[in-house]
């Protein structure tokens, strides 16, 4: 296969506009809307469902922590963690607001946190966000080169010494992907200490081999503690 996102595309293309219900460990679904005029963000992809369902196994704890989504797309991520007890900011871009005030509205029965969307544009002013949240999400935020210098930047604005940053993607063979995720990794090594998270700490079902999960701190200063 010289395209070998092309089933992943057709996949998107044929949930348009559908449900996507993300079944949880306890109580009722998720029910996420999807959209395919808003391009990337507006489909639930399948790094957001292993982050998501990777928050259910309780590997870190959620109730009362102030936790930011970038990159949020459906919200499905951000919204698992506000049903998980956080207190959740989901964030993208403009046009995908609708999208996520519709996907938080259906599924405000379920939150026991508190989850509301805002926009944050990558590489702008994050006074707004801050105090720095314990928890900084992302999943599949990694495709444009255009973009990592402006992500990097908000992840540095955006973090203090204890914030947590988890980053779910899936490895991308095709194209100058590889490329971008080496040099994404690269750049944040100059700032940031890296974890993967092994596999076998994943949600038994919802895992696979090409699917990382990362665990991402700010490097401590020297002479801090």
């Amino acid at each position: 296969g010289e395209d070998e996102e092309g089933p992943r595309r057709l996949r998107a293309v044929a949930m348009a506009g559908f449900v996507r219900e993300l079944e949880r460990r306890a109580g009722p679904a998720l029910r996420l809307e999807q959209r395919v005029a808003g391009g990337v963000g507006s489909v639930v992809w399948d790094a957001a469902l292993v982050l998501a369902k990777f928050l259910e196994t309780g590997a870190c704890p959620l109730a009362r922590r102030h936790v930011l989504e970038l990159g949020a797309g459906t919200g499905a991520v951000g919204i698992m963690a506000a049903t998980l007890g956080a207190n959740v900011t989901v964030t993208d871009l403009e046009e995908l607001q609708e999208l996520l005030m519709v996907n938080i509205e259906n599924n405000k029965h379920l939150v026991t946190g508190s989850v509301r969307a805002k926009v944050l544009k990558w590489g702008e002013d994050v006074t707004e966000f801050q105090p720095p949240p314990d928890y900084i999400l992302m999943a599949d935020c990694i495709y444009y080169e255009e973009s990592l210098e402006p992500l990097l930047k908000t992840l540095k604005d955006l973090t203090g010494p204890d914030t947590c940053i988890l980053c779910c993607y899936e490895q991308r063979t095709m194209g100058k992907n590889p490329e971008i995720e080496r040099k994404y990794f690269e750049l944040l090594q100059m700032d940031f200490e890296l974890e993967k998270i092994p596999l076998d700490r994943h949600d038994e079902e919802y895992r696979s081999e090409d699917i990382h999960i990362v665990n991402i701190h700010r490097k401590r200063t020297v002479g801090s503690q």
